[in-house]
Order: C-alpha cells, then sequence, then structure tokens
C-alpha cells in the first residue's frame, strides 16, 4: 500500500510550500514565550512579562483573520512579505525598546505590531486544497498540517527559551523574527502553488467575513474550547509536577501529550473512512469530552501521563475534521480567512485555559485546574451537538 503522505508531494512545489510554512510558523509559539523570558530576566516582572506577552497573542488572534481576508482577495505572494515585515519590524522595535529600558507603554505598543503575523498554517492549508480539494488527499494534507502545528508548539518554546537563557535574553524572539522573515519570503517566492485570487466581480459577492456564517462561528467556539483544554493541561501539568517534588517530570507529561496526538493525526490522515464529518466532528468531541475526566482522578506523576496520552489522541484528529468542514462550508475563495478563524480561536483558548487553570491552582490545588479542562471539554461537546444538528442539514453532509 502506497504511503499516502509520500503521494501528497508528488505535486509540483509542495516539498517547497510545505517547509517554507513549517519555518514561518515556528515564530508563534518562539515569539510569545520569548517575550515571557526576555522581559522576566531584563525587567524582572512575570506580570508584565504576561501581559505584553499576551498582548502579542491577541493581537495576533484577533488580526490574522483580517489579514487572511486579504490574502484570499489580493495574493498571498502579494501581501505575505507586507504583513510579515510589520510582523518583524514590530519583534526587533520590542527588543530596541526593551534593550534600552524605554517606558513600558512602548513595550505594549511593539508588541501590536508584532502581533501583525500572517496564519501561515492556513496559507499552507489553503495551498493543499488548491491542489487536492474534493479528493481523500486533502483530509491527508490536514492531518500532516494539524501534525506540523503540533511540533511546533512542542519544539518552539524550547528552543526561544533556550536561546533566551543560554546566548542573551533577546536571542529568542530575535531568532523568531529571523526565521518569519524567511520563511514568509520563501513562501511568497512559490507563485505557480498560490491560490487563484478573487476576480473584481467575485470581490463584489463576498464583501463580508465569513464569521458571519453560523456554522464557522459555531466551528470557532468548538476551538476556543479545545484550546482552553490544552493550555490547561500545559500550565496544571508543569504546577502538578512541581507539587509532586519533580518539576522536570512536566516535560515528560507534555511529551506524552503532544506525542499521543501527533500520532493519532498521522494515523487518522492515512485513514479513508466514509463516515461523515459531521458525524467524526460529533464522535471525537464526545471523545475529548471524556477523556478531560481522567485527568481529574491523577495522583501521581505516572497517572497523569497516562490521562494526557489519553486526552492527546482526540485533539488532532477533531481538529482535522473541523478544518475539513470549514473547507466545505466557506466560499472557496474565503478559505484561508474561515481557516484562521479556527486557528485563532484555537489561540485565543489556550490563552484562556492557561490563565483560568493558573487561577484554580493559584486559589486550591494543581488537581484543581484540570477542573477548566472537564469545563471546556463540557463546552466542546454542547457544541458539536448543536453544530452536529445544524450541518447534517447542509447540501455536502446529504449527498
Amino acid at each position: 500500500m502506497a504511503n499516502p503522505y509520500r503521494i501528497l508531494f508528488r505535486a509540483p512545489g509542495a516539498k517547497g510550500f510545505s517547509l517554507a510554512g513549517f519555518v514561518a510558523r515556528l515564530p508563534i509559539p518562539m515569539t510569545g514565550i520569548g517575550i515571557i523570558t526576555m522581559l522576566s530576566q531584563l525587567r524582572g516582572s512575570y506580570a508584565l512579562a504576561g501581559a505584553v506577552s499576551a498582548t502579542f497573542v491577541l493581537t495576533y488572534a484577533l488580526m490574522s483573520p483580517q489579514i487572511s481576508r486579504l490574502m484570499d482577495r489580493y495574493g498571498q505572494c502579494r501581501l505575505l512579505p507586507l504583513f510579515a515585515g510589520i510582523s518583524v519590524m514590530g519583534i526587533l522595535l520590542l527588543l530596541s525598546c526593551t534593550y534600552w529600558h524605554k517606558p513600558d507603554w512602548t513595550l505594549f505598543a511593539t508588541a501590536i505590531l508584532a502581533g501583525f503575523m500572517p496564519s501561515m498554517s492556513a496559507m499552507v492549508r489553503s495551498r493543499w486544497t488548491a491542489i487536492y480539494r474534493g479528493t481523500p488527499h486533502l483530509q491527508t494534507a490536514f492531518a500532516l498540517e494539524t501534525v506540523l502545528d503540533e511540533v511546533t508548539f512542542v519544539a518552539g518554546p524550547p528552543i526561544s527559551v533556550g536561546l533566551s537563557v543560554a546566548v542573551f535574553p533577546e536571542a529568542g524572539p530575535l531568532a523568531a523574527a529571523v526565521l518569519l522573515a524567511i520563511g514568509a519570503l520563501a513562501l511568497a517566492a512559490l507563485a505557480t502553488t498560490e491560490p487563484l485570487v478573487e476576480s473584481a466581480e467575485e470581490m463584489s459577492k463576498h464583501t463580508a467575513s465569513v464569521f458571519r456564517l453560523p456554522d464557522v462561528r459555531w466551528l470557532t467556539w468548538l476551538m476556543v474550547a479545545m484550546g482552553v483544554i490544552v493550555g490547561t493541561v500545559d500550565i496544571v501539568s508543569v504546577a502538578f509536577a512541581e507539587q509532586m517534588g519533580s518539576p522536570a517530570a512536566a516535560s515528560i507529561v507534555l511529551s506524552c501529550y503532544a506525542v499521543s496526538s501527533c500520532a493519532a493525526g498521522l494515523l487518522f490522515g492515512a485513514l479513508k473512512l466514509e463516515v461523515p464529518l459531521h458525524k467524526l466532528l460529533l464522535w471525537g468531541s464526545l471523545a475529548t469530552a471524556a477523556t478531560t475526566l481522567p485527568l481529574l482522578l491523577a495522583d501521581n506523576i505516572a497517572s497523569l501521563a497516562c490521562a494526557v496520552l489519553l486526552a492527546g489522541l482526540f485533539f488532532a484528529p477533531t481538529t482535522i475534521v473541523a478544518m475539513s468542514l470549514v473547507e466545505r462550508i466557506v466560499p472557496e475563495r474565503q478559505l484561508t480567512e474561515g481557516m484562521t478563524w479556527l486557528l485563532a480561536g484555537l489561540n485565543i483558548g489556550v490563552a484562556v485555559g492557561a490563565a483560568a487553570s493558573g487561577h484554580l491552582v493559584d486559589m486550591e490545588s494543581a488537581r484543581h485546574g484540570f477542573t477548566a479542562a472537564l469545563a471546556a471539554g463540557t463546552a466542546v461537546l454542547l457544541i458539536a451537538i448543536w453544530s452536529y444538528r445544524r450541518i447534517r442539514e447542509l447540501p455536502f453532509a446529504t449527498s
């Protein structure tokens, strides 16, 4: 049996834009944690560091769909260098303001500029869609991109933190800026794989954002709830390991989550299931909600690792299904924007989950922090049930 992932790269230019997209998306997780590491060392305040990092993340989450919308209308190759340049400039200005001890407000202003970072994951997914729309290979491509997203969020933070600690405090964000510039320019240079842009007539038809579509909004809220689970697992695993007297074990626990999610995503992408997407979303959401329960029962590192391993099994497949549904729901020329809304929702959810669970840990104990994941799992299931009832009535669901 032929390897479905090898088949993907037979398309001209696929290897190039996939590699460029991977390099260009590394700066997203590197920048947020890099800002915290840098400012905590140079300004001595975790509160300030967290607030500036949150400003970057929130700006990225709010602006990336708007940037993607412009990409759909005017083309990736034309606008990628512009917005990547704004983000790189913002990061460099942030580093300069930090180094020269400028007032705190300048850190927030430059973090906003840095947040004008294009959603590289959505750009690459839209290129895969332009090649494989309507074929089974598209699910495999989405699975690959979801796994690569996981890899960047696993590899990016330790690279950034390691550079800032071992080299100099600004090294992490500086490396992110360099990678963003290289990846964005490389992706922009691959014009032959760029999705077609709208004509003037099509632009007049698609003046409204796809977020106005109810199904896109519900899927975005689903990804917010999924993100809350991820953010909770990240923060509470660290707190739990410290409470158990083995802070280094947190990396093992988080590795279990990443490995299980990546493995499940690769396997799911290789399968050719005949089950309708709305049913897969419902089943995946049910499993996601159910696997938040064992997190509350963990009483040692080993049981937490097992619980996290189980929870990670359904994250990537559910994300893949949500992306596949967006590809069916939104107009073809607005696909990048539609996917970016889901990715933005995921990023917002991670930030909310980290903040909420951290507050619960401070108030009670590490294990109580997992109640945020349980609440989010319940929300995932309720949203999926509502989405199932809506999406099953759409033409592609009944055809």
